[in-house]
Protein backbone atom coordinates (compact mmCIF):
# COMPACT_ATOMS: atom_id res chain seq x y z
CA UNK A 1 0.00 0.00 0.00
CA UNK A 2 1.61 3.29 -1.06
CA UNK A 3 2.00 5.83 1.70
CA UNK A 4 0.14 9.11 1.46
CA UNK A 5 2.84 11.55 2.55
CA UNK A 6 2.69 15.28 2.87
CA UNK A 7 4.51 17.20 0.18
CA UNK A 8 4.59 20.81 -0.83
CA UNK A 9 2.60 21.33 -3.99
CA UNK A 10 4.01 23.65 -6.61
CA UNK A 11 1.23 25.95 -7.92
CA UNK A 12 0.45 25.82 -11.60
CA UNK A 13 1.95 28.71 -13.53
CA UNK A 14 -0.07 31.08 -15.61
CA UNK A 15 1.26 29.67 -18.87
CA UNK A 16 0.52 26.09 -17.91
CA UNK A 17 -2.96 27.09 -16.78
CA UNK A 18 -3.77 28.72 -20.11
CA UNK A 19 -2.52 25.65 -21.97
CA UNK A 20 -4.62 23.39 -19.77
CA UNK A 21 -7.74 25.42 -20.43
CA UNK A 22 -7.31 25.20 -24.20
CA UNK A 23 -8.72 21.71 -24.64
CA UNK A 24 -8.01 20.00 -27.97
CA UNK A 25 -10.77 19.77 -30.50
CA UNK A 26 -12.44 16.39 -30.75
CA UNK A 27 -12.67 14.43 -33.98
CA UNK A 28 -16.42 14.95 -33.89
CA UNK A 29 -16.08 18.73 -34.08
CA UNK A 30 -13.47 18.53 -36.86
CA UNK A 31 -15.61 16.12 -38.87
CA UNK A 32 -18.72 18.29 -38.58
CA UNK A 33 -16.75 21.41 -39.53
CA UNK A 34 -15.40 19.65 -42.65
CA UNK A 35 -18.83 18.36 -43.62
CA UNK A 36 -20.39 21.78 -43.06
CA UNK A 37 -17.80 23.47 -45.27
CA UNK A 38 -18.30 20.97 -48.10
CA UNK A 39 -22.08 21.28 -47.87
CA UNK A 40 -21.90 25.07 -47.90
CA UNK A 41 -19.69 25.11 -51.00
CA UNK A 42 -21.98 22.72 -52.86
CA UNK A 43 -25.14 24.57 -51.81
CA UNK A 44 -23.83 28.00 -52.82
CA UNK A 45 -22.56 26.73 -56.16
CA UNK A 46 -25.84 25.03 -57.05
CA UNK A 47 -27.88 28.03 -55.92
CA UNK A 48 -25.83 30.50 -57.97
CA UNK A 49 -26.01 28.36 -61.13
CA UNK A 50 -29.76 27.89 -60.62
CA UNK A 51 -30.30 31.66 -60.32
CA UNK A 52 -28.28 32.24 -63.51
CA UNK A 53 -30.20 29.61 -65.50
CA UNK A 54 -33.52 31.09 -64.38
CA UNK A 55 -32.52 34.64 -65.33
CA UNK A 56 -30.79 33.73 -68.61
CA UNK A 57 -33.86 33.17 -70.85
CA UNK A 58 -35.77 36.13 -69.42
CA UNK A 59 -35.78 39.40 -71.38
CA UNK A 60 -34.16 41.48 -68.68
CA UNK A 61 -33.55 45.08 -69.76
CA UNK A 62 -30.01 46.44 -69.68
CA UNK A 63 -28.29 43.10 -68.98
CA UNK A 64 -26.55 41.03 -71.64
CA UNK A 65 -25.51 38.45 -69.04
CA UNK A 66 -27.64 38.31 -65.85
CA UNK A 67 -24.66 38.06 -63.53
CA UNK A 68 -26.35 39.99 -60.73
CA UNK A 69 -28.86 37.18 -60.15
CA UNK A 70 -26.29 34.54 -59.07
CA UNK A 71 -24.38 37.23 -57.16
CA UNK A 72 -27.51 38.09 -55.16
CA UNK A 73 -28.21 34.40 -54.57
CA UNK A 74 -24.73 33.94 -53.10
CA UNK A 75 -25.29 36.86 -50.74
CA UNK A 76 -28.78 35.78 -49.70
CA UNK A 77 -28.13 32.13 -48.79
CA UNK A 78 -27.21 31.72 -45.12
CA UNK A 79 -26.67 28.83 -42.72
CA UNK A 80 -30.24 28.73 -41.40
CA UNK A 81 -33.58 29.37 -43.03
CA UNK A 82 -34.37 32.23 -40.67
CA UNK A 83 -31.11 33.96 -41.55
CA UNK A 84 -31.78 33.39 -45.25
CA UNK A 85 -35.22 35.02 -45.01
CA UNK A 86 -33.79 37.92 -43.05
CA UNK A 87 -30.99 38.39 -45.56
CA UNK A 88 -33.44 38.23 -48.49
CA UNK A 89 -35.63 40.98 -47.07
CA UNK A 90 -32.62 43.18 -46.37
CA UNK A 91 -31.12 42.67 -49.85
CA UNK A 92 -34.33 43.44 -51.69
CA UNK A 93 -35.04 46.48 -49.54
CA UNK A 94 -31.48 47.77 -50.04
CA UNK A 95 -31.53 47.37 -53.83
CA UNK A 96 -34.97 48.93 -54.27
CA UNK A 97 -34.00 51.84 -51.99
CA UNK A 98 -30.74 52.42 -53.89
CA UNK A 99 -32.48 52.32 -57.27
CA UNK A 100 -35.18 54.79 -56.22
CA UNK A 101 -32.55 57.09 -54.72
CA UNK A 102 -30.49 57.00 -57.92
CA UNK A 103 -33.51 57.75 -60.10
CA UNK A 104 -34.40 60.76 -57.95
CA UNK A 105 -30.88 62.20 -58.00
CA UNK A 106 -30.38 61.49 -61.71
CA UNK A 107 -33.44 63.57 -62.57
CA UNK A 108 -32.18 66.43 -60.38
CA UNK A 109 -28.43 66.61 -61.03
CA UNK A 110 -27.26 63.85 -63.37
CA UNK A 111 -23.90 62.18 -62.82
CA UNK A 112 -21.26 64.52 -61.39
CA UNK A 113 -18.61 64.23 -58.71
CA UNK A 114 -20.73 65.98 -56.13
CA UNK A 115 -23.88 64.01 -57.02
CA UNK A 116 -21.85 60.81 -56.64
CA UNK A 117 -20.76 61.84 -53.15
CA UNK A 118 -24.29 62.90 -52.30
CA UNK A 119 -25.62 59.55 -53.54
CA UNK A 120 -23.19 57.59 -51.39
CA UNK A 121 -23.88 59.66 -48.29
CA UNK A 122 -27.64 59.54 -48.77
CA UNK A 123 -27.56 55.80 -49.48
CA UNK A 124 -25.61 55.04 -46.32
CA UNK A 125 -27.86 57.29 -44.26
CA UNK A 126 -31.06 55.73 -45.58
CA UNK A 127 -29.66 52.20 -45.19
CA UNK A 128 -28.70 52.88 -41.60
CA UNK A 129 -32.11 54.38 -40.87
CA UNK A 130 -33.80 51.26 -42.28
CA UNK A 131 -31.58 49.00 -40.11
CA UNK A 132 -30.47 46.91 -43.09
CA UNK A 133 -27.53 45.40 -41.23
CA UNK A 134 -24.92 43.80 -43.49
CA UNK A 135 -26.88 44.85 -46.58
CA UNK A 136 -26.50 48.56 -45.89
CA UNK A 137 -23.76 48.90 -48.52
CA UNK A 138 -26.14 47.55 -51.16
CA UNK A 139 -27.99 50.88 -51.08
CA UNK A 140 -25.11 53.13 -52.30
CA UNK A 141 -23.76 50.38 -54.60
CA UNK A 142 -27.10 50.01 -56.40
CA UNK A 143 -27.54 53.77 -56.51
CA UNK A 144 -24.08 54.29 -58.08
CA UNK A 145 -24.66 51.63 -60.75
CA UNK A 146 -27.99 53.09 -61.76
CA UNK A 147 -26.72 56.68 -61.57
CA UNK A 148 -23.83 55.88 -63.93
CA UNK A 149 -26.19 54.36 -66.54
CA UNK A 150 -28.92 56.96 -66.08
CA UNK A 151 -31.55 54.70 -67.71
CA UNK A 152 -34.73 53.33 -66.30
CA UNK A 153 -34.10 50.04 -68.10
CA UNK A 154 -30.97 49.50 -65.99
CA UNK A 155 -33.01 50.21 -62.86
CA UNK A 156 -35.68 47.70 -63.82
CA UNK A 157 -33.03 45.12 -64.71
CA UNK A 158 -31.24 45.62 -61.42
CA UNK A 159 -34.43 45.08 -59.43
CA UNK A 160 -35.48 42.10 -61.55
CA UNK A 161 -32.12 40.32 -61.21
CA UNK A 162 -32.11 40.97 -57.48
CA UNK A 163 -35.58 39.48 -57.19
CA UNK A 164 -34.55 36.39 -59.17
CA UNK A 165 -31.41 35.87 -57.09
CA UNK A 166 -33.37 36.37 -53.89
CA UNK A 167 -36.02 33.86 -54.95
CA UNK A 168 -33.32 31.33 -55.84
CA UNK A 169 -31.71 31.83 -52.45
CA UNK A 170 -35.03 31.33 -50.67
CA UNK A 171 -35.76 28.16 -52.63
CA UNK A 172 -32.30 26.86 -51.75
CA UNK A 173 -32.96 27.69 -48.12
CA UNK A 174 -36.20 25.70 -48.06
CA UNK A 175 -34.70 22.77 -49.99
CA UNK A 176 -31.23 22.42 -48.48
CA UNK A 177 -31.50 23.80 -44.95
CA UNK A 178 -32.16 21.08 -42.40
CA UNK A 179 -32.16 21.06 -38.59
CA UNK A 180 -28.65 20.68 -37.17
CA UNK A 181 -29.37 18.77 -33.98
CA UNK A 182 -26.91 15.92 -34.44
CA UNK A 183 -23.79 18.07 -33.85
CA UNK A 184 -25.35 19.41 -30.64
CA UNK A 185 -26.20 15.90 -29.42
CA UNK A 186 -22.69 14.65 -30.12
CA UNK A 187 -21.24 17.70 -28.37
CA UNK A 188 -23.32 16.84 -25.28
CA UNK A 189 -22.00 13.28 -25.34
CA UNK A 190 -18.40 14.52 -25.77
CA UNK A 191 -18.80 16.78 -22.73
CA UNK A 192 -20.16 13.88 -20.67
CA UNK A 193 -17.24 11.69 -21.70
CA UNK A 194 -14.72 14.34 -20.67
CA UNK A 195 -16.45 14.94 -17.35
CA UNK A 196 -16.70 11.21 -16.69
CA UNK A 197 -13.06 10.72 -17.64
CA UNK A 198 -11.97 13.34 -15.14
CA UNK A 199 -14.00 11.73 -12.34
CA UNK A 200 -12.53 8.36 -13.23
CA UNK A 201 -8.99 9.77 -13.19
CA UNK A 202 -9.62 11.29 -9.77
CA UNK A 203 -10.94 7.96 -8.48
CA UNK A 204 -7.94 6.05 -9.83
CA UNK A 205 -5.52 8.55 -8.33
CA UNK A 206 -7.16 8.37 -4.92
CA UNK A 207 -7.17 4.57 -4.95
CA UNK A 208 -3.48 4.51 -5.94
CA UNK A 209 -2.50 7.06 -3.29
CA UNK A 210 -1.16 9.57 -5.82
CA UNK A 211 -3.52 12.42 -5.03
CA UNK A 212 -0.68 14.66 -3.82
CA UNK A 213 1.00 14.58 -7.21
CA UNK A 214 -2.14 14.56 -9.34
CA UNK A 215 -4.35 17.11 -7.55
CA UNK A 216 -2.95 20.03 -9.53
CA UNK A 217 -3.60 18.24 -12.82
CA UNK A 218 -7.16 17.41 -11.79
CA UNK A 219 -7.81 21.04 -11.01
CA UNK A 220 -6.41 22.12 -14.39
CA UNK A 221 -8.58 19.59 -16.23
CA UNK A 222 -11.64 20.71 -14.26
CA UNK A 223 -11.00 24.33 -15.23
CA UNK A 224 -10.65 23.36 -18.90
CA UNK A 225 -14.23 22.02 -18.83
CA UNK A 226 -15.52 25.59 -19.07
CA UNK A 227 -14.16 25.73 -22.62
CA UNK A 228 -15.96 22.49 -23.45
CA UNK A 229 -19.20 23.93 -22.07
CA UNK A 230 -18.82 26.95 -24.35
CA UNK A 231 -18.31 24.70 -27.37
CA UNK A 232 -21.48 22.77 -26.56
CA UNK A 233 -23.34 26.05 -26.06
CA UNK A 234 -22.25 27.21 -29.53
CA UNK A 235 -23.44 23.93 -31.06
CA UNK A 236 -26.79 24.28 -29.29
CA UNK A 237 -27.22 27.84 -30.52
CA UNK A 238 -26.65 26.65 -34.09
CA UNK A 239 -29.22 23.90 -33.56
CA UNK A 240 -31.76 26.36 -32.17
CA UNK A 241 -31.12 28.78 -35.03
CA UNK A 242 -31.56 26.02 -37.63
CA UNK A 243 -35.09 25.33 -36.32
CA UNK A 244 -36.39 28.89 -36.53
CA UNK A 245 -39.07 29.13 -39.26
CA UNK A 246 -37.91 25.75 -40.57
CA UNK A 247 -40.88 23.52 -41.51
CA UNK A 248 -38.73 20.42 -41.08
CA UNK A 249 -38.23 21.26 -37.44
CA UNK A 250 -41.96 21.00 -36.76
CA UNK A 251 -41.91 17.32 -37.78
CA UNK A 252 -39.19 16.39 -35.30
CA UNK A 253 -40.36 14.28 -32.34
CA UNK A 254 -38.17 16.32 -29.99
CA UNK A 255 -36.75 19.79 -29.59
CA UNK A 256 -33.44 21.28 -28.38
CA UNK A 257 -35.12 22.42 -25.16
CA UNK A 258 -34.13 19.13 -23.51
CA UNK A 259 -30.56 19.50 -24.75
CA UNK A 260 -30.39 23.03 -23.36
CA UNK A 261 -31.58 21.84 -19.96
CA UNK A 262 -29.08 18.98 -20.04
CA UNK A 263 -26.28 21.42 -20.83
CA UNK A 264 -27.24 23.57 -17.85
CA UNK A 265 -27.11 20.49 -15.62
CA UNK A 266 -23.71 19.48 -17.00
CA UNK A 267 -22.44 23.04 -16.56
CA UNK A 268 -23.37 22.90 -12.88
CA UNK A 269 -21.72 19.48 -12.66
CA UNK A 270 -18.52 20.87 -14.18
CA UNK A 271 -18.50 23.74 -11.69
CA UNK A 272 -19.02 21.34 -8.78
CA UNK A 273 -16.25 19.04 -10.00
CA UNK A 274 -13.95 22.04 -10.26
CA UNK A 275 -14.73 23.04 -6.67
CA UNK A 276 -14.27 19.41 -5.56
CA UNK A 277 -10.87 19.31 -7.25
CA UNK A 278 -10.04 22.62 -5.55
CA UNK A 279 -10.93 21.13 -2.17
CA UNK A 280 -8.73 18.09 -2.75
CA UNK A 281 -5.88 20.30 -3.95
CA UNK A 282 -6.25 22.38 -0.78
CA UNK A 283 -6.15 19.23 1.34
CA UNK A 284 -2.70 18.37 0.00
CA UNK A 285 -1.32 21.47 1.70
CA UNK A 286 -2.51 20.36 5.13
CA UNK A 287 -0.44 18.36 7.62
CA UNK A 288 -1.20 14.62 7.57
CA UNK A 289 -3.15 14.78 10.86
CA UNK A 290 -5.48 17.44 9.44
CA UNK A 291 -5.86 15.89 6.00
CA UNK A 292 -8.90 13.57 5.72
CA UNK A 293 -7.44 12.05 2.55
CA UNK A 294 -4.46 10.81 4.52
CA UNK A 295 -6.61 7.85 5.64
CA UNK A 296 -6.44 5.04 3.03
CA UNK A 297 -9.98 3.92 3.86
CA UNK A 298 -11.34 7.40 3.23
CA UNK A 299 -9.48 7.59 -0.05
CA UNK A 300 -10.88 4.28 -1.21
CA UNK A 301 -14.38 5.29 -0.14
CA UNK A 302 -14.15 8.59 -2.01
CA UNK A 303 -12.78 6.78 -5.07
CA UNK A 304 -15.76 4.41 -5.03
CA UNK A 305 -18.21 7.33 -4.99
CA UNK A 306 -16.41 9.10 -7.84
CA UNK A 307 -16.43 5.95 -9.99
CA UNK A 308 -20.17 5.59 -9.57
CA UNK A 309 -20.66 9.26 -10.40
CA UNK A 310 -18.47 8.90 -13.50
CA UNK A 311 -20.68 6.06 -14.73
CA UNK A 312 -23.75 8.12 -13.87
CA UNK A 313 -22.54 11.08 -15.97
CA UNK A 314 -21.91 8.79 -18.96
CA UNK A 315 -25.40 7.33 -18.63
CA UNK A 316 -26.85 10.83 -18.32
CA UNK A 317 -25.24 11.86 -21.62
CA UNK A 318 -26.69 8.84 -23.40
CA UNK A 319 -30.09 9.54 -21.84
CA UNK A 320 -30.07 13.19 -22.95
CA UNK A 321 -29.61 12.20 -26.62
CA UNK A 322 -31.78 9.08 -26.73
CA UNK A 323 -35.24 9.43 -28.33
CA UNK A 324 -36.37 5.83 -28.61
CA UNK A 325 -38.97 5.25 -25.92
CA UNK A 326 -37.84 1.77 -24.86
CA UNK A 327 -34.16 2.69 -24.84
CA UNK A 328 -34.94 5.89 -22.93
CA UNK A 329 -36.79 3.99 -20.21
CA UNK A 330 -33.94 1.50 -19.95
CA UNK A 331 -31.33 4.25 -19.62
CA UNK A 332 -33.45 6.11 -17.07
CA UNK A 333 -33.66 2.97 -14.92
CA UNK A 334 -29.90 2.51 -15.29
CA UNK A 335 -29.35 6.11 -14.21
CA UNK A 336 -31.46 5.55 -11.11
CA UNK A 337 -29.44 2.44 -10.21
CA UNK A 338 -26.15 4.30 -10.49
CA UNK A 339 -27.48 7.22 -8.43
CA UNK A 340 -28.63 4.79 -5.72
CA UNK A 341 -25.24 3.05 -5.76
CA UNK A 342 -23.48 6.42 -5.50
CA UNK A 343 -25.72 7.35 -2.54
CA UNK A 344 -24.86 4.09 -0.77
CA UNK A 345 -21.14 4.59 -1.36
CA UNK A 346 -21.43 8.17 -0.10
CA UNK A 347 -23.19 6.97 3.06
CA UNK A 348 -20.34 4.57 3.74
CA UNK A 349 -17.83 7.36 3.14
CA UNK A 350 -19.69 9.58 5.59
CA UNK A 351 -19.59 6.86 8.22
CA UNK A 352 -15.83 6.47 7.72
CA UNK A 353 -15.26 10.19 8.12
CA UNK A 354 -17.43 10.43 11.22
CA UNK A 355 -15.89 7.35 12.81
CA UNK A 356 -12.27 8.50 12.49
CA UNK A 357 -11.04 8.90 16.10
CA UNK A 358 -7.94 10.79 15.01
CA UNK A 359 -9.94 13.52 13.29
CA UNK A 360 -9.30 16.87 14.85
CA UNK A 361 -11.70 19.76 15.00
CA UNK A 362 -9.83 21.54 12.18
CA UNK A 363 -10.56 18.70 9.73
CA UNK A 364 -14.35 18.76 9.96
CA UNK A 365 -14.95 21.74 7.61
CA UNK A 366 -13.00 20.02 4.81
CA UNK A 367 -14.74 16.69 5.45
CA UNK A 368 -18.13 18.38 5.29
CA UNK A 369 -17.10 20.24 2.15
CA UNK A 370 -16.17 17.01 0.34
CA UNK A 371 -19.48 15.36 1.29
CA UNK A 372 -21.39 18.47 0.26
CA UNK A 373 -19.81 18.48 -3.21
CA UNK A 374 -20.58 14.80 -3.74
CA UNK A 375 -24.16 15.34 -2.63
CA UNK A 376 -24.53 18.25 -5.05
CA UNK A 377 -23.23 16.14 -7.94
CA UNK A 378 -25.83 13.46 -7.23
CA UNK A 379 -28.64 15.94 -6.72
CA UNK A 380 -28.13 17.73 -10.04
CA UNK A 381 -28.09 14.48 -12.02
CA UNK A 382 -31.10 13.09 -10.20
CA UNK A 383 -33.31 16.18 -10.28
CA UNK A 384 -32.63 17.18 -13.91
CA UNK A 385 -33.15 13.91 -15.77
CA UNK A 386 -34.08 14.47 -19.44
CA UNK A 387 -37.70 13.54 -19.96
CA UNK A 388 -38.79 11.11 -22.68
CA UNK A 389 -41.94 13.04 -23.55
CA UNK A 390 -40.84 16.12 -25.43
CA UNK A 391 -42.39 19.38 -24.39
CA UNK A 392 -44.44 21.34 -26.88
CA UNK A 393 -42.06 23.47 -28.91
CA UNK A 394 -42.44 27.18 -28.60
CA UNK A 395 -43.14 29.34 -31.58
CA UNK A 396 -40.43 28.69 -34.11
CA UNK A 397 -39.51 32.34 -34.56
CA UNK A 398 -38.63 32.69 -30.90
CA UNK A 399 -35.34 31.55 -29.50
CA UNK A 400 -35.65 28.16 -27.85
CA UNK A 401 -33.56 29.07 -24.85
CA UNK A 402 -35.00 29.19 -21.36
CA UNK A 403 -33.63 31.38 -18.64
CA UNK A 404 -30.27 30.14 -17.41
CA UNK A 405 -29.93 29.17 -13.79
CA UNK A 406 -26.86 30.84 -12.48
CA UNK A 407 -24.67 28.88 -10.08
CA UNK A 408 -23.97 30.39 -6.69
CA UNK A 409 -21.49 33.25 -6.68
CA UNK A 410 -19.40 31.36 -4.12
CA UNK A 411 -18.81 28.53 -6.62
CA UNK A 412 -17.95 30.83 -9.51
CA UNK A 413 -15.21 32.49 -7.51
CA UNK A 414 -13.28 29.29 -6.88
Amino acid sequence: MPRFTHRKVIPIGATARVVAQRAPETLTLVRHRTQSTAETIARLSVTAVFAYLVALPLPLPGAAQPILAPLTALLVVQVSLYQTLRSAVHRVAAVVTGVLLAIALADLAGFTWWSLGLTIAAGLAVGSALHLGDAVLEVPVSAMLILSNATRAAAVGRIAETAIGTAAGLIAGFVFTRPRLQPAEEAIEDLCRKLSGLLTAMADGLAAGSALDAAGGWLARARSLSGEVRRVDDALREAEESLRLNPRGMRLPYSPITLRQSLETLEHEAITVRVLARSMADSTRLPPKENPLHDPEVRRGLAAVLRELATTVTTYGRLATEHDAAAHDRLEAELERHLAAARDQQDRLGELMRADPAAGQATWPLRGELISHLDRLRYELGESKPGRTSRRRRRSWRRLRPARRRPPRRLLSR
